[in-house]
């Protein structure tokens, strides 16, 4: 008599009991899975343009406040001739100290060009480089003005104000004409006091040396 039954043999049945223990255990781990919930919308945020403005308003006026702390000026004083030196110390600087600065004798760490700028750009880069420079520890640097030989309405004018900036800048202790290897009289050296952290170094050096 012939059975129509599959026969399965022990070691088959066997595997599949196991693989059917398999994925009830899996099943069983991810009964408290959630799926994820598609979107296909993006979402847009639009600004406000009234805010926008304000934005713009408050970073210009912070900008300004920033540039014009040191109260730089652009109303002329004392215009210069293009060949007359700039020559400024702080009382209580040393005169070897200035005579090196006044002959190039100290490194140029830092350069800042001001020509081809308008009295604005040049205010405002100048006193961004200064305040850089000093918070960064330089000491010694190089603004080149040019001579203003053909400048309007009076020869000479970015000089004549880079003059009259650089000694109300309080990190500026003195500054002078550049020597002809570095600009001449279209240049001019700028030493600027020491930053706490480099005060704080020089107290430690002669605390070590006592």
């Amino acid at each position: 008599m012939e059975h129509n039954s599959q026969y399965i043999s022990p070691i088959k049945q066997s595997k599949y009991a196991d693989d059917t223990d398999d994925v009830t255990a899996f099943m069983q781990e991810m009964s408290d899975v959630v799926p994820i919930q598609h979107d296909d919308k993006v979402a847009i945020k639009y600004s406000d343009p009234l805010d926008l403005a304000k934005k713009l308003k408050r970073e210009a006026v912070e900008r300004e406040e920033y540039y014009n702390k040191y109260g730089l000026s652009l109303t002329l004083d004392r215009p210069l001739h293009p060949y007359d030196r700039i020559s400024y110390k702080q009382d209580g600087i040393q005169s070897g100290v200035f005579k090196n600065l006044r002959l190039g004798k100290y490194p140029i760490e830092s350069r800042v060009n001001l020509t081809q700028m308008t009295l604005e750009e040049a205010k405002n880069t100048l006193a961004e480089a200064i305040e850089l420079n000093f918070k960064r520890g330089i000491r010694v640097m190089l603004v080149q003005h040019g001579l203003g030989l053909n400048s309007q309405p009076i020869p000479s004018k970015l000089k004549s104000y880079v003059n009259m900036w650089l000694p109300t800048i309080p990190h500026v202790i003195a500054c002078h004409s550049a020597h002809q290897a570095h600009g001449g009289l279209s240049a001019t050296y700028v030493l600027m006091k020491k930053n706490p952290h480099q005060k704080m170094i020089n107290r430690e050096k002669h605390a070590k040396r006592a």
